[in-house]
């Protein structure tokens, strides 16, 4: 086990809010990713398309 000495608690605080502040993130990223596909979904099934798509009439990618 390690030893911190004197600054533990300094220590300790600040390996919590690092880790507090990766899971918020982390989070913030789960939920817009999910966010921005369902508007993706409504965008296309409202008829507005993937410029890219406009490129490839055959659906082939590549």
């Amino acid at each position: 086990m390690l030893i911190w000495g004197p600054h533990a608690g300094y220590i300790a605080a600040s390996y919590g809010i690092a880790i507090l502040v990766l899971a918020v993130l982390i989070g913030w990223i789960i939920i817009d990713g999910r966010t921005q596909k369902r508007l993706l979904t409504e965008l296309e099934k409202s008829g507005i398309g993937r410029r890219s798509a406009a490129r490839m009439p055959d659906g082939d990618a590549g």
